[in-house]
């Protein structure tokens, strides 16, 4: 009697473990760029709060998880900071469909510097600014941004010299935080996180200086490979009223 007591316990045991890998693997992963690192957090307390489900969010570098993403990183969505990198993975083979627009990004410089943030373009070339985080161009859709920003103004030979390259946005946030630069340029939705908003001193940069980043989400074939089908529910969800009221209240204009 106590062996077959034992026996049940240990198939019991047994069951709840494989249960618990198989919920594991049934949690949702989300690849997202750093810019959003903020704002995907409400946009999965929101969407768990709505259908139960479970997520997971990776964030880095669009172009560093783009490059997962290529080499089999097992991400079911991707919410990229520019819409390009989506195109390049639905060009492999590797969307389920042509990605979308989910939100229009908003590209601000910021910082703890004296001075009229209004004139900006003024300030960045006085002795008094040392350094200014970017993000890499080539890996980070903000960076890119940026450095357009700096050329149309006709800052980039004048400041060359001042710039910190942070390998994503996070870090350029990082950068401004510990004072390791003076100023950043960096997305607007940073104002909305925990941590963005005390002391600092920020202008929008024209819109006119720089690209439109189209920030784009794509559905990817792995979440088919996976029989996830919470994947395509909040690829679903992104486009929902409550989204993009959480999308356009943290930084961010909605594509129409």
């Amino acid at each position: 009697m106590i062996k077959l007591k034992y026996l049940c316990f240990s198939i019991f045991t047994l069951a709840l473990i494989t249960a618990s890998f198989d919920s594991a693997a049934q949690k949702l992963r989300i690849a997202v760029a750093a810019n959003a690192q903020g704002v995907i957090k409400k946009l999965q307390a929101d969407f768990r709060k709505r259908t139960g489900i479970e997520t997971e969010a990776i964030t880095g570098a669009s172009g560093k998880l783009t490059a997962q993403i290529m080499n089999g990183a097992p991400y079911e969505v991707f919410l990229s900071a520019d819409n390009e990198f989506p195109k390049k993975l639905y060009s492999e083979g590797l969307g389920v469909a042509k990605p979308k627009i989910y939100a229009l990004g908003s590209l601000i410089v910021c910082g703890f510097a004296g001075g009229d943030f209004k004139k900006w373009q003024t300030m960045l070339a006085t002795e008094g600014v040392k350094t200014i985080a970017i993000a890499n161009p080539k890996t980070a859709p903000y960076g890119k941004a940026a450095a357009e920003a700096l050329k149309y103004y006709g800052l980039d030979n004048k400041v060359n010299k001042k710039l910190v390259f942070g390998e994503s946005i996070a870090q350029v946030n990082n950068y401004l935080q510990t004072k390791v630069a003076d100023i950043a340029f960096t997305t607007e939705s940073f104002l909305y996180e925990k941590t963005g908003k005390s002391g600092f001193q920020w202008a929008r940069v024209e819109a006119k200086s720089y690209n439109v980043i189209e920030q784009g989400v794509i559905l990817l074939k792995s979440s088919e490979k996976s029989g996830n089908s919470h994947a395509k529910k909040f690829y679903d969800y992104l486009s929902s009223a409550s989204a993009r009221k959480i999308i356009s209240n943290n930084g961010y204009h909605l594509p129409k």
